[in-house]
């Protein structure tokens, strides 16, 4: 399913979803980046995704970026601040007619085993030094959370 992500943009379409999310910054013993080009957008991203039922949101990100990358990862915190992304100007809309509000939760993980990978949601998956991932095509929501987890990046995540 093709997808369109619009910020700001007077042009967007009106959402007409909600739906809680999560994503995750998985940093290695040395302090690269774990991104997942998209099938959707061709895109790089951070793996994530929509939180099913009966499941936390940590549950959430650990799953999506296993099934999005073959990495198993554990939750050690949230990214920047707050950690949530919830622009309304920040809409993306799939083909198939939703339009989808950002509700997302950035958290900071570790990877703990597991294989890189591609998924049917992706068709690349690499770890990034945090000086590489400047040069990537991305959506600027995406850049966002990765300039927050920088901003507020203290030692390796090990």
């Amino acid at each position: 399913m093709a997808r369109r992500d619009y910020e700001d943009d007077p042009d967007a379409p009106a959402a007409n979803s909600l739906v809680p999310a999560a994503s995750a910054v998985v940093v290695d013993g040395d302090g690269r980046v774990l991104l997942q080009r998209r099938t959707d957008n061709g895109m790089w991203a951070l793996p994530g995704g929509r939180m099913e039922l009966g499941e936390s949101i940590g549950q959430c990100a650990i799953r999506e970026t296993l099934e999005e990358t073959g990495v198993s990862v554990e939750i050690v915190g949230i990214v920047g601040i707050v950690g949530t992304y919830t622009d309304p100007g920040h809409v993306f809309a799939y083909d198939d007619g939703e339009v989808r509000q950002e509700f997302s939760i950035c958290l900071l993980a570790r990877p703990t085993g597991g294989t890189l990978r591609v998924s049917d949601e992706s068709f690349e998956v690499a770890w990034f030094r945090p000086e590489e991932v400047a040069g990537l095509p991305m959506v600027p929501a995406v850049r966002k959370r990765l300039d927050d987890w920088r901003a507020g990046a203290g030692p390796v995540v090990r």
